[in-house]
């Protein structure tokens, strides 16, 4: 694991929103996760900023996890050689204690705040945190539209898709790949997204995949069933040999497309080139045409080119609503940090960091 990571841990997606925040630890692996509870405004992510610099004091790895909704801000740090996750635990991605103390616990901020000041803008919150919400929901409703005409492209290279072409590939390449073991231990596998529809506008960090890989193989493809279909092979194929993978999830799409598969032990990445997917590299590149009937796929160019047209103004529109939320957002927490004791947090903030990294 490479110091300084950086990836999502939730999407505005074409499935609504989602979030992977119960699934990226095991309370059964010793794993201690510290849920903040609090409004918005009051330190959450300075909070764990802190952390990470601790961390990087001790010259200890971290992974940073931004805020899809703001990825200036944090969602959570992870603390790998620790098993220590610090985590915002309120909406949209809610997490609450499956085993309280013994896995879990609550970090309290609303003890920082004067509950007093907060009732006496009671009618300007209830407003504003309404009006965030309707705005959400309206962008939601833009990027499911726009997961549907990125669906439709898909199923229909699916369709066109030389299925045995494609599995004699990718069994060769794994083969070529992906060096066969021969003790079997059960892996593990984390599940990520490299890419996110924010109010900043499609993000990619590809930058993760540098770290994580010293070799890719990225596929060119721009619907994503051969990509899609490869990824699939090679996930299979490196669980059933042993490996540990991180699967990356394609954010619009996350229940139906992958956008790589990455196997830290070897150091080997397969990626998708996509919007929400950036490489700059000159490593080997898979051409999805040659495994796609191209005399059938030819007689739906109009249908495809109209998709993906659709698509991209339905997410153009959908980052603008997401901006006007964050506007909202950053003036619904004006109230929560004018109503916040935050000497007496970073007091906390202190003690709390002192007794992690003691």
């Amino acid at each position: 694991m490479q110091k300084d990571l950086k990836y999502f841990l939730a999407a505005n997606s074409g499935n609504g929103f989602l979030s992977l925040f119960d699934s990226c630890y095991n309370a059964k692996d010793g794993w201690k996760v510290y849920i903040i509870k609090g409004g918005p405004g009051t330190g959450k992510s300075s909070f764990m900023k802190y952390m990470i610099k601790r961390a990087a004091e001790k010259n200890e790895d971290y992974i940073r996890v931004p805020c899809s909704s703001d990825p200036n801000s944090l969602d959570a740090v992870i603390l790998k050689s620790r098993k220590t996750i610090i985590m915002d635990g309120t909406s949209p991605h809610t997490v609450d204690p499956r085993y309280p103390a013994v896995c879990e616990e609550i970090l309290d901020f609303g003890r920082f705040w004067d509950k007093d000041k907060l009732i006496k803008s009671a009618e300007e919150i209830i407003s504003l945190t309404d009006k965030n919400k309707q705005l959400h929901k309206r962008a939601s409703g833009y990027i499911k539209a726009a997961g549907q005409f990125v669906g439709d492209n898909l199923k229909l290279s699916d369709s066109l898709t030389d299925d045995n072409r494609l599995r004699v590939f990718a069994k060769r390449l794994c083969r070529k790949r992906i060096p066969q073991k021969n003790s079997f231990k059960e892996s593990g596998e984390d599940t990520i997204f490299l890419g996110g529809i924010t109010p900043d506008g499609i993000i990619s960090y590809s930058e993760t995949v540098e770290k994580l890989c010293k070799k890719t193989v990225i596929i060119s493809d721009e619907s994503g069933s051969v990509a899609n279909k490869i990824l699939l092979f090679i996930k299979n194929y490196a669980r059933e040999n042993g490996y540990e993978i991180i699967t990356v999830k394609n954010p619009l799409l996350p229940d139906s497309l992958l956008d790589g598969i990455i196997l830290p032990e070897l150091s080997l990445g397969f990626l998708r080139e996509n919007e929400f997917l950036k490489i700059n590299s000159d490593c080997r590149r898979i051409h999805a045409r040659r495994f796609i009937h191209a005399e059938q796929i030819s007689k739906s160019r109009g249908r495809i080119k109209f998709n993906k047209k659709t698509a991209e103004t339905l997410l153009k529109g959908a980052v603008e609503i997401l901006g006007e939320a964050k506007a909202v957002h950053d003036e619904l927490e004006r109230y929560y940090i004018e109503a916040m004791d935050f000497g007496a947090l970073d007091e906390y903030r202190k003690e709390f960091a002192d007794l992690l990294f003691s």
